[in-house]
């Protein structure tokens, strides 16, 4: 069976990394989440003083960084257990998830040097296909000829509620009310930026995921996944 790309694309808590991983590993492919990268960026920046007390980013400062800035993922220590995000070398897998790291990578995300920095090390990742990728422009810029491309969406609400979950379940102590701010704030920079901002490529297939289940989610992503490979 043909081995092709997959895109991944969508709003901040729309379930696109669950899906990603869930097809991943279904159909053997690997998985990587292109927002822990942005997230890992962020978290250097923020350690190395490069972050305002506004939220202001030193670009000069992050941009002569990047060389210094080595992202790799390595396998969960048990066969259910997410992938980590290793960051020079350490695991930063928690650390990206908290709050504060949310709070600037929109910012981060969005410096021109940044993106097209780890766009090369994306397309490097997924050069030989058999790769599900995630992020907000996979199917535009990463992998414009992917295989398949799908775009996720749901309301904000609904995206800060499941993000809430997620990180008070982590341990975190944060409130809904702050979680939605920050997903409407990251949803205006994403949609916003000059450097290859969110939108849905022409060609990907759109799904609002807002009442579905996580099965029926799971199984509509199977469905396109074997449409794009011809699978019988």
């Amino acid at each position: 069976m043909k081995r092709i790309t997959v895109a991944i694309d969508g709003y901040s808590s729309s379930g696109k990394s669950t899906m990603a991983r869930q097809l991943a590993g279904s159909v053997g492919y690997r998985y990587i989440d292109s927002g822990a990268m942005y997230r890992a960026v962020a978290l250097y920046a923020l350690d190395h003083g490069m972050i305002g007390p506004e939220g202001t980013v030193d670009e000069e400062k992050l941009v002569a960084a990047l060389p210094d800035i080595h992202i790799d993922f390595a396998p969960g220590a048990t066969a259910g257990e997410h992938q980590h995000t290793l960051l020079n070398g350490q695991d930063v897998e928690t650390e990206i998830r908290r709050l504060r790291v949310s709070n600037v990578v929109s910012p981060v995300a969005a410096i021109g040097a940044v993106r097209r920095a780890l766009v090369l090390q994306q397309q490097a990742m997924g050069r030989e296909g058999g790769i599900v990728m995630d992020g907000r422009d996979i199917g535009t810029t990463v992998f414009p000829n992917a295989e398949l491309k799908i775009f996720v969406n749901a309301s904000a609400e609904t995206r800060a509620q499941r993000r809430f979950k997620e990180m008070t379940d982590g341990g975190s102590q944060v409130s809904y009310a702050d979680v939605l701010a920050n997903v409407v704030h990251r949803d205006h920079i994403d949609e916003t930026r000059e450097e290859s901002p969110l939108r849905r490529a022409d060609d990907a297939l759109e799904l609002d995921n807002s009442t579905m289940t996580p099965e029926e989610q799971d199984a509509w992503l199977m469905a396109a996944f074997k449409a794009a490979t011809q699978e019988d």
